[in-house]
């Protein structure tokens, strides 16, 4: 790696007794730390820049008596691995949550020595999905046109409920065996390479599950927050960049727990730190993925993420990483991209941020009636602020996510404001993300809770009456709408001005928001109309951007239409032209 240097935690009864020996050409042991645990030793290694990979012997002494030893290999990297291309605006991201996608292997469904088995009528339970579901269906997957997969945490969960949805970990280095294997995992990842599409890591640098081995024996004092005893957070995530702010107020935010059943982990921790670091640049190593995706951004410390981001990105320059900031406020959420100018001096080698801001103004816009302040021209505003965003084509935006109401159910299931939303969220600037389901018009109605929300896809287990996949028992209108998205999302791998090009856009006007992606090569327009009724566009106003267009190409449709003096846009839908 470019950091030649490596941290092995040790544990083990009285280990810090001991003193660690090894013979390796290009590996020494740099120093020893010990913390107030004596079950724990921390190795520093210096690695030589010609290092071989190969297998080497750790030797535990006391004195000249060697009470342990332990066997650790240096892997060989994969050629050209420090340059792997992380998603990017030429992606769409399809985001999954592995237990509720499809069940390729029920023998996993139920592990011996884990705490919670398989039980589908359980809405918080586990129904069995698995990685062997997500491989048995890239075909689909590509198919659709979808080019990464984001899933939600494949790590070891091993708490006693709800360890479905994998937020609390219980082990960094081990997928689930309920999912599969690390193994596993790395065939995934080249399986779906092999059909051109990427792997994007869920991490969780700031808490962990309470079942987790440490919180059994926690590696010093100081390893979790509030001394290792629940203090909820206040979600107050504003107070880190109040200029009024007390440092309590920041204390809390950022020390304290979700739940009790998430114990906090203080970062600040030098030896913590590493071990985060490092497992992370080791899961991008392992299972070759294209990026990661950061659960909880602004909850970790914030040196630490400074210094998580610079060491991965130094590692993997070409990588992309996106933080998760559940603030509607720009400011807040641009102050973590890299490049962003910030009312400190804190410094962020983060490429990407979650683009909350735009999801909440793109419901607002189609779903409140129109005013001086209200409808369309949200949309507008929301892009009229990227000047705050280091690099807002890189954002990741999405009209909906895995902790909140599918947007068929926000939209009150009307067809029209869906295909209105989706048609937004795929042509508009920064890299496109879609939940599961969303292309069959999975719902919640009724209901906000999160087990619902993540249903099962129908057709991931056998003995579903519908599929998703095959079409089998699907609704005229999930069909059409299936066929709306394979149809976007392919013609949108092949549009340079959707992938690669630049947003102009105009003020709203009568109930119509227009904007254009153009590059040299190509300008596609983008019509919003939000009227219940047939709104004509007279075109004088677009003759910049139009730049001497006649003709366009209906993108869904395929259809020809002549550019004259105004175009007719049908009620409460979205017009997609590639102008010719």
């Amino acid at each position: 790696m470019v950091n030649p240097k490596l941290q092995l935690m040790v544990h083990a009864d009285n280990i810090a007794t001991s003193s660690p020996q090894l013979s390796y050409s290009g590996v020494t042991i740099e120093s020893v730390q010990r913390t107030d645990n004596e079950n724990y030793l921390f190795i520093n290694l210096l690695l030589d820049k010609d290092v071989k990979p190969g297998i080497f012997e750790i030797a535990f002494k006391h004195g000249e008596k060697t009470i342990s030893s332990y066997t650790y290999e240096l892997k060989a990297r994969k050629p050209n691995s420090a340059q792997r291309q992380g998603f990017s605006s030429k992606d769409v991201v399809y985001l999954i949550t592995p237990d509720r996608f499809a069940n390729g292997d029920p023998s996993n469904d139920s592990i011996d020595g884990l705490k919670e088995g398989v039980n589908r009528l359980s809405k918080g339970g586990r129904h069995g999905g698995d990685l062997q579901g997500i491989i048995d269906n890239l075909d689909y997957i590509t198919d659709m046109g979808f080019t990464q997969i984001w899933t939600m945490p494949i790590m070891e969960n091993d708490m006693q409920t709800h360890s479905y949805h994998g937020y609390s970990t219980t082990d960094y280095y081990r997928v689930d065996p309920r999912y599969g294997s690390n193994e596993l995992y790395v065939e995934l990842s080249e399986k779906a390479a092999g059909q051109g599409i990427g792997i994007i890591q869920d991490v969780i640098l700031n808490h962990i599950g309470s079942e987790h081995w440490w919180m059994k024996d926690k590696p010093s004092a100081d390893w979790i927050n509030n001394n290792g005893e629940f203090s909820p957070t206040s979600h107050m995530r504003e107070s880190l960049h109040d200029p009024h702010a007390v440092k309590s107020d920041i204390t809390r935010f950022n020390d304290g727990w979700f739940v009790p059943t998430m114990p906090d982990l203080n970062q600040r921790n030098p030896l913590l730190a590493t071990y985060l670091i490092q497992n992370s640049i080791w899961w991008v190593e392992y299972a070759q993925l294209s990026g990661l995706r950061v659960d909880t951004y602004s909850y970790s410390d914030m040196r630490f993420l400074s210094n998580w981001t610079r060491q991965i990105m130094q590692e993997y320059p070409n990588l992309n990483v996106v933080g998760e900031e559940w603030s509607v406020n720009p400011s807040i959420t641009s102050f973590w991209q890299k490049g962003s100018v910030r009312h400190s001096d804190y410094q962020s080698w983060l490429p990407s941020v979650m683009d909350f801001p735009t999801q909440v103004k793109l419901i607002n816009a189609l779903t409140k009636p129109k005013s001086w302040a209200t409808g369309l021209r949200e949309l507008y505003e929301s892009l009229a602020s990227d000047f705050v965003y280091g690099d807002p084509y890189n954002l990741v935006v999405f009209a909906d996510n895995h902790d909140m109401s599918r947007i068929f159910s926000q939209l009150d299931e009307d067809l029209d404001l869906f295909k209105m939303a989706m048609s937004y969220v795929l042509t508009t600037r920064g890299i496109p993300q879609v939940f599961y389901g969303t292309e069959i018009l999975m719902a919640n109605p009724g209901t906000e809770d999160h087990g619902i929300i993540r249903s099962d896809f129908p057709g991931g287990w056998q003995d579903d009456s519908s599929s998703g996949f095959s079409g089998k028992g699907l609704s005229e209108q999930q069909i059409q709408i299936q066929g709306f998205f394979r149809k976007l999302l392919n013609w949108r791998k092949s549009s340079t001005a959707i992938t690669q090009g630049k947003l102009a856009h105009y003020t709203p006007q009568n109930g119509l928001y227009v904007y254009f992606r153009y590059t040299q090569e190509q300008r596609v327009m983008v019509i919003l109309n939000k009227n219940d009724s047939i709104t004509d566009l007279p075109l004088e106003r677009y003759t910049e951007m139009l730049n001497g267009a006649k003709t366009a190409k209906n993108v869904l449709t395929d259809q020809h239409i002549s550019l004259g003096q105004a175009l007719s846009i049908a009620a409460k839908s979205a017009l997609i032209l590639e102008l010719q």
